[in-house]
């Protein structure tokens, strides 16, 4: 058995949010097992991406424009628009998180969030309380805004740091400074107390474990309540992927990067954050709520240009979670938005093995895994122990003590959260394999948008 030697980001962030609702009868007509999928949900997520940056980062391939100018009232028509027409089109009743992601959403007018939040009030139920986050570029311009922001309704705020050394800021491609950032903790926690997320960002160019300890435990003396760490991926395409093909800069390797990761794991479990997923950690239960959705295989509607979701199109006839994706140029999108109420440029009717690959791979990603009780409403029929339990590979990853499976579900050890990848294939090999043997079949395909904390870093 061959086991990747630690936890690699650009595996696990390309294998995400697979996961479809339930079959039409067509199906048992056609002799196939008809699934006993989850009950409907009236409930859902929603991610509303900004796309636009004032620079594009290094190592960033997401989807983001730098543009000499940007059309705010056009933008915040049509983020409303769509908004209404997808809520109408999914027919839920609840809303219970928003997530503004991008790009860099700091950037957008807070009249922006206002109207969009107003929008979703209108036609959902929003919880008192409910978790509103807000992703933030720690530039000064950003840091002005942070008030009307949490005046517009915001209540979370996610502040990408990524670095407190300047001249690796520098070599990122970032617009701010250790001092911009660190101001902006500070304000951010004055404003909104133990709910002030924090990126950093390891495994960056000529950076030594020492020297990322150190940063870490600066970092964390002025930080709020939640960390998320990020391994940089040199991702193709990219000025960063260049510039280590030249030769101009270097990467540590994979042995130093599984000890900066456990590192720290030990540092920020010594200042009292519990690692709750794979990559991000709490404390006093300051979770994010909006991402254990998508790790909980929730329900999600994604709004803005290149957004993705997963919900069931109700109103359209439909009984079966679609996976969705939004047209991506920004022109484009407004133009479609504005003919069509919504610009949905790919949808995709999701199978049930794409429904419990999205179960596996998503909750295993959470410390506390994935219960008997929570797989079983995805597939009443077949248990965890049958599923898996008699795999030769998966009884050994037992017999190691990387993988956990017994009365309460399936998990990773402490050792084996860093090893999910590795892990990850021969799980999904032996689930597929499983399915078929029981002739259950899906009337759809698995897609796997490349998402992170809310669905795209900045």
């Amino acid at each position: 058995m061959k086991i990747a030697r630690h936890f690699c980001w650009s595996i696990a962030r390309r294998t995400l949010f697979i996961s479809p609702k339930s079959y039409n009868d067509s199906a048992s007509s056609q002799g196939t097992r008809v699934l006993g999928l989850p009950p409907q949900s009236d409930e859902v997520s929603l991610y509303v991406h900004w796309p636009y940056c004032l620079r594009r980062c290094s190592y960033c391939n997401f989807n983001k424009y730098i543009p000499r100018s940007v059309n705010h009232s056009a933008m915040t028509e049509c983020l409303q628009k769509e908004t209404e027409t997808l809520l109408k089109l999914s027919q839920v009743s609840r809303v219970t998180s928003v997530f503004f992601g991008g790009g860099t959403p700091s950037l957008a007018q807070p009249a922006t969030i206002a109207a969009v939040l107003e929008t979703v009030s209108q036609h959902a139920q929003v919880p008192e309380g409910a978790e509103v986050t807000l992703e933030v570029n720690p530039t000064p311009a950003g840091m002005s805004k942070l008030k009307d922001f949490i005046q517009a309704g915001i209540n979370r705020l996610s502040i990408g740091v990524q670095s407190l050394n300047d001249e690796d800021l520098k070599v990122l491609g970032r617009d701010h400074s250790s001092q911009h950032a660190l101001h902006t903790i500070s304000e951010a926690r004055r404003l909104c107390p133990g709910r002030v997320s924090v990126d950093v960002m390891f495994g960056r160019p000529g950076q030594s474990v020492a020297s990322w300890e150190t940063e870490l435990e600066e970092l964390l003396t002025v930080c709020d309540d939640h960390v998320s760490l990020y391994q940089l991926t040199v991702e193709r395409s990219t000025q960063l992927f260049k510039q280590v093909q030249r030769g101009e800069l270097t990467v540590p390797g994979e042995d130093i990067t599984a000890v900066m990761y456990r590192t720290a794991r030990e540092v920020l479990e010594k200042q009292g954050f519990r690692q709750y997923e794979v990559s991000n950690f709490a404390k006093d239960d300051a979770v994010c709520e909006h991402n254990l959705g998508y790790w909980k295989a929730q329900q999600y509607i994604g709004v803005g240009p290149g957004a993705h979701g997963r919900f069931v199109p109700i109103s359209a006839g439909s009984v079966q979670r679609e996976a969705r994706t939004q047209t991506m140029a920004p022109d484009m999108w407004i133009s479609e938005v504005q003919k069509s109420g919504h610009a949905t440029r790919r949808q995709i009717p999701l199978s049930h093995l794409a429904l419990l690959e999205e179960v596996l791979v998503m909750g295993l990603r959470m410390n506390d895994g994935i219960t008997h009780q929570h797989w079983k409403m995805f597939s009443p029929g077949d248990d965890l122990h049958r599923v898996l339990g008699q795999c030769e590979v998966v009884q050994e990853l037992k017999q190691t003590g990387l993988l956990i499976l017994d009365d309460r579900g399936l998990r990773c050890s402490w050792e084996g959260l860093a090893l999910l990848d590795g892990m990850l294939p021969t799980l999904l090999l032996q689930l597929g394999t499983y399915v078929h043997s029981q002739g259950h079949q899906g009337n759809g395909e698995s897609t796997a948008p490349c998402h992170r904390e809310g669905q795209q870093r900045r």
